[in-house]
């Protein structure tokens, strides 16, 4: 069997028998894998804390042809979640449910996987998770080519600066005149410029951007109505940090 190593992030871990995890990963050159943590239950000096959700590891496992599941050697931990503290556990298992649900299997998915860890590293620094979070929705439905515009209403193409409306039916952003007869979430002009500056900085800077609180309830309603749109359903952990949230 033919040995690789390299970097992932673990995305979910499950019990498998008495002493074994099935682990989700995202690795950084051969795209997603699923691999048998052998003991992984009964013994934690094997593993530790690197099967955590969302932690950055280095790993070596083992892959034979025509089988789904590798076997996993090794997983050493290069940054952990935990290090965030407060509700970061929550939020961690949020992004990696997210890149879970998007990322396919056996193909790389370099630029998911720089999103992952430099989002990471932003929590490892202290940066507000609930920021953190309406960047990392943004760009990981923007790398799949269906965040919708927000320079210009699709309809009449007036500049959305002053303000936008998300159409549920369509997914676009309105501008308030298209959008007068509809029944959407609405994008206050603060939302729209964070989106902007999310564009061009990375997740390490977010606490340079001037946002409102408001603004980032207004993103989250926006993101959830999107999110739900393209996965056909609301991820279990996201509904675990609205209550946390709430």
């Amino acid at each position: 069997m033919p040995l690789f190593t390299g970097e992932a992030l673990v995305l979910r871990t499950y019990r498998l028998g008495d002493a074994d995890r099935l682990v989700v990963m995202l690795t950084r050159e051969r795209g997603k894998k699923r691999g048998v943590a052998r003991g992984a239950v009964r013994s934690r000096r094997r593993f530790g804390g690197a099967l955590e959700p969302f932690t950055h590891v280095k790993v070596a496992y083992q892959e034979r042809e025509q089988r789904d599941l590798v076997r996993l050697d090794y997983a050493d931990t290069l940054r952990s979640p935990m290090a965030a503290g407060g509700d970061g556990c929550a939020y961690a298992s949020y992004f990696a449910d997210l890149l879970d649900e998007w990322a396919p299997e056996n193909d790389p998915q370099e630029r998911l996987y720089r999103l992952g860890v430099a989002v990471l590293e932003a929590m490892a620094v202290g940066v507000d998770p609930v920021r953190l979070a309406r960047y990392f929705e943004y760009w990981l439905l923007r790398l799949q080519g269906v965040y919708p515009s927000i320079q210009a209403c699709p309809r009449c193409a007036t500049p959305l600066a002053a303000g936008a409306v998300l159409e549920p039916r369509s997914h676009w952003f309105l501008c308030r005149h298209c959008a007068a007869r509809e029944q959407g979430v609405l994008m206050p002009p603060a939302a729209l410029r964070f989106l902007a500056e999310a564009g061009q900085v990375a997740p390490g800077a977010l606490g340079g951007v001037d946002v409102p609180g408001d603004a980032l309830e207004q993103l989250a309603s926006a993101h959830r109505l999107l999110l739900v749109w393209h996965l056909d359903r609301e991820p279990r952990s996201a509904r675990v940090l609205r209550e946390i949230n709430s």
